[in-house]
């Protein structure tokens, strides 16, 4: 490693006025220095401590920016944190959007005018719960695409789009008078790669796009040192332990200031788990132990807001993310006051800095209403409403077509023949297969079932195929997430291939002209075929409110042309926020998009959100996963020993080279001598000693789950999250020792060993000691 130098002096002169109130007379501006110091952030060379608030400017209707940047000052913060996503302003190459909901610089005056300083996180990549990760779905386009790499075609993508942003925004760097301080590169790229280079490339593409600011780069405390630069000033990201944290960090920062870049108030919803409150007690905890210590803090998220439209991305290895971005944060998903963000507010004020005033008193809540519940009587079937079709020899994705979002059907024939299988390299992300208009089968990427028996067929046969896309995923290899049917695409039958006609292909990405030309008929019962259903409600006063959708399966939303986002009666949540800016006095147009047909087709506007209601019986596929037996009893491991005690990612080689679809760790106790069992995250390692992909992993089996008092799902050991973990049941049963998790790997592989995640948090409940290893095609049976 090459030892930081703290030439970080980024001595800057500006004039910029902070701390104003808009009624405020304006007296002549000062000047301002900022810098990267010995010890410390200095600000006119005193000491600073950054405390940052996350908020995502796309989450929040423009019209409520500036309430919530209030909100944030009044929590506590003295800093906003910018994120851009690059797919919200380049939705096609080389047309860039910056008006309105994306007009990022105005967000970043507005801070200004409230008193925050602003840190600039421009990407190209960011994650954030997002459609791929804030990459735009057309670099997709190239089928052999290398992202967040030095791939030419993505580098001249990326350095166009950061001159852009330079364009819009380096006039508001403190160099210039404005209120950015520092800009970060890239996100969390060590647990991605270790490419230094890389990561240079796009270092210069910020410079070389005007910012002339300190530059940083933010990654969790086990991928610090990968793709590691000393040209970069280094951050930690990491929702418990700070001090372990900062300890990893002083090994690549022998001096200079402390910093997390994201410290996690909560955690994000994905749909068909619990809700995620988050441990505030904890939190408070470890925010003390930084404002004793000067470390300076980006609380992720201050305010989560909501994932509107389309924008939502999936978790890896596919679990895509709720609509609600509520994560359990001190400021509600609409702006609201919380016990956390009191508690917050408490507990900065006593630790405020030298000459700094009192916190302000948060503004007024917004307004609120409700309105009656009403019936929707007019719909519009899908397939009697498609556009023109593409025609084609053979099925492709999405991306093939310059299909951003929505749903596909695909249409061919087959000739009359005994049954037959339907199989494709992926279906993304659901796939409901009909045959002469009759519903024969479903495809599940939850669960990798990529096969459909079509029944035998007396004359030929239409053959339609309905793929309806979630968002991209947004963290790990995994974003190259192409939607639709993916190669190869067949019929078989007795292993040999059918030839079928042609295939139409209708795109159907639910853009506006779309909706505009649908033709509706009066319904009065539920349909169970896609469609859109139409109708109107009556607001009397004027007030944010939540949409009622716990009757419906699951779709989409539009309230007068604004597309609320996605929902889904498996839970955990059951309303949708509406913002009052998108309402109208009197009568409301409302468009319901349901996929698989609605218990019934009544809304309601009510006062408060359901964010935490599971409902697993609604789920249209059954259980979330296919719980197999397992059959280790009888095998010999391939590796056995102890982990060591910490929290520190631990890689573990068995020394030979081992061959099996499935891998299954087995944990014999526990550190702490208790009966659990926990696990943040595991990598497998291929022949080289590289991480496997997840894309075609899936749970086969796990000996126990918490899924009832916190989200202890088994997916959470392989989302390539660590702050999440996989946790033994607790709630309601409370089994003992040995657990077992077994990961599916989708076909043969061989394994070299693995790298183990322990939980992250203090109290280590669930650390494992001894355990042991099988790799095996036969270890669980279904």
């Amino acid at each position: 490693m090459k030892t930081m130098k703290l030439v970080f002096s980024f001595v800057v002169m500006a004039s910029l006025l902070m701390s104003m109130s808009l009624t405020s007379c304006q007296p002549a501006k000062p000047e301002h220095t900022f810098e990267i110091g010995k010890d410390d952030f200095l600000i006119d060379g005193e000491p600073y401590q950054i405390r940052c608030g996350e908020m995502h400017f796309a989450r929040v209707p423009k019209e409520y920016w500036r309430h919530r940047l209030q909100m944030t000052k009044a929590l506590g913060m003295n800093t906003i944190c910018a994120y851009l996503f690059w797919n919200f302003h380049e939705r096609t190459p080389g047309e860039f959007t910056w008006e309105g909901q994306a007009d990022v610089a105005e967000f970043c005056e507005m801070a200004q005018e409230e008193g925050l300083w602003v840190i600039l996180r421009p990407g190209p990549y960011a994650c954030a719960e997002w459609e791929m990760g804030g990459l735009p779905w057309w670099l997709l386009k190239h089928d052999d695409i290398a992202l967040r790499s030095t791939d030419p075609r993505y580098v001249e993508a990326s350095q166009r789009y950061l001159k852009e942003v330079g364009r819009v925004l380096a006039p508001l760097q403190i160099t210039n008078g404005g209120p950015i301080l520092m800009v970060q590169v890239e996100n969390e790229y060590g647990f991605y790669s270790d490419d230094a280079e890389y990561m240079g490339v796009m270092r210069q593409a910020i410079l070389d796009a005007g910012f002339d600011v300190p530059l940083f780069s933010c990654n969790p405390k086990h991928t610090l040192k990968r793709g590691y630069r000393d040209d970069l000033f280094p951050v930690v990201n990491f929702g418990a332990d700070p001090a372990d944290g900062f300890a990893k960090l002083r090994e690549i920062l022998p001096e200079g200031p402390l910093m997390c870049g994201e410290f996690y108030s909560g955690w994000f919803d994905t749909w068909g788990t619990p809700h995620t409150f988050g441990n505030t007690e904890a939190y408070l905890r470890d925010m003390e132990y930084m404002l004793k210590e000067g470390a300076s803090f980006s609380i992720y998220m201050a305010h989560g807001g909501t994932s509107f439209g389309f924008w939502g991305g999936a978790d890896r290895p596919f679990k895509p993310d709720c609509s609600s971005y509520d994560y359990g944060a001190p400021i509600s998903e609409a702006g609201l006051t919380t016990p956390k963000f009191f508690e917050t507010q408490e507990l900065i004020s006593r630790y405020l800095m030298p000459g700094e005033e009192a916190l302000p008193e948060p503004p007024a809540p917004m307004p609120s209403t409700t309105f009656e519940k009403v019936t929707l009587t007019e719909f519009a079937p899908l397939f009697d409403n498609l556009p023109k079709p593409v025609v084609g020899d053979e099925p492709k994705n999405m991306e093939y077509y310059d299909q951003a979002r929505g749903s596909m059907l695909y249409k061919t024939t087959l000739p009359a023949g005994p049954a037959c299988t339907f199989s494709v390299g992926a279906a993304n992300d659901f796939a409901w297969v009909y045959v002469d208009g009759e519903e024969v089968g479903l495809m599940d990427r939850r669960k990798r079932n990529y096969n459909v028996t079509i029944p035998a067929r007396k004359k030929e046969s239409t053959i339609e195929v309905f793929v309806h896309a979630m968002g991209r995923i947004n963290f790990g290899k995994e974003v190259h997430d192409r939607k639709g049917l993916n190669a190869p695409v067949k019929f078989e039958t007795n292993g040999k291939e059918i030839k079928t006609g042609q295939w139409e292909v209708f795109n159907l990405d639910y853009n506006d002209q779309y909706l505009a030309d649908l033709k509706f008929t009066e319904r009065k019962e539920p349909n169970t075929k896609p469609g859109i259903w139409k109708g109107t409600f009556t607001v009397k006063e004027l007030g944010d409110t939540y949409l009622d959708v716990s009757t419906w399966g699951k779709g989409v939303v539009w309230v007068n042309g604004h597309a609320l986002g996605r929902y889904w009666n498996i839970g955990p949540t059951q309303t949708m926020y509406i913002p009052a800016p998108w309402l109208k006095k009197g009568e409301n147009k409302i468009l319901i998009l349901d996929i698989v047909g609605p218990a019934a087709t009544t809304i309601e506007g009510v006062e408060k959100p359901v964010l935490d209601q599971l409902k697993p019986e609604n789920d249209f596929s059954g259980t979330r996963r296919n719980q197999g037996k397992l059959t280790i009893d009888s095998k010999k491991p391939v590796h056995k020993a102890s982990f060591k005690k910490g929290g520190d990612a631990q890689t573990v080689k068995f020394g030979k080279t081992v061959k099996g679809r499935f891998f299954c760790i087995e944990a014999l106790n526990a550190l702490d001598n208790n009966r659990y069992a926990a696990i943040a995250e595991m990598d497998i390692l291929d022949k080289n000693g590289k991480a496997i992909s997840h894309e075609d992993w899936t749970v086969a089996y796990v000996s126990s789950e918490e899924s009832s008092g916190e989200n202890g799902i088994a997916e959470n050991a392989i989302d390539g999250q660590t702050f999440n973990f996989w946790h033994s049941s607790w709630s309601i049963t409370k089994p003992e020792y040995p657990h077992q998790l077994v990961i599916d790997l989708g076909s043969e592989t061989e394994v070299s060993g693995f790298v183990y995640v322990p939980r992250m948090q203090e109290d280590a409940a669930g650390r494992i000691k001894d355990y042991q290893i099988f790799v095996g095609n036969d270890l669980v049976k279904k």
